[in-house]
């Protein structure tokens, strides 16, 4: 059987490593465990480097061996051509980039805490075809399915 591919946004990603008790933190062990495959893209990469250069600089080394360690499968970015193609996915221009590069990836979950533009509005996991869930809703649907 092969491993369950999950996607994590920057949202998740930060939350992961920051908080040493929460469901994406367990999402970043499972796949540091290579128990399912954790998948970003580049630009999750930059993000997450972004945010933490700004609000926590002195930890931004250990963020980076944290990115090594999960063993997270770093996929391209989508190309511009490719983003403007799919802009009517999603109502944020801004995340696009993120949704199709899951998408692309073949992912079966993408976790995310951005509530604004992909778990408050059904139609992005609609349109692109994922399931799409906070940290939590992720580890519950892996409960039900590995």
């Amino acid at each position: 059987m092969s491993k369950l591919k999950i996607f994590l946004d920057s949202s998740a990603l930060i939350a992961g490593v920051i908080s040493e008790t929460g469901a994406a933190h367990v999402l970043l062990q499972l796949g540091e465990a290579e128990n399912i495959e954790l998948t970003v893209s580049d630009w999750v990469v930059d993000e997450t480097k972004r945010f933490f250069a700004r609000k926590a600089p002195d930890i931004l080394d250990e963020v980076e061996k944290e990115i090594v360690r999960s063993k997270l499968k770093i996929v391209a970015d989508p190309s511009n051509e490719e983003i403007q193609a799919n802009l009517y996915l999603m109502e944020d221009p801004n995340d696009v980039p993120i949704l199709f590069a899951a998408m692309k990836a073949n992912v079966d979950f993408l976790a995310t805490h951005d509530r604004t533009h992909f778990l408050d509005d059904p139609k992005v996991a609609e349109n692109s075809g994922l399931r799409i869930g906070t940290p939590g809703d992720t580890l519950a649907w892996l409960r039900e399915n590995l």
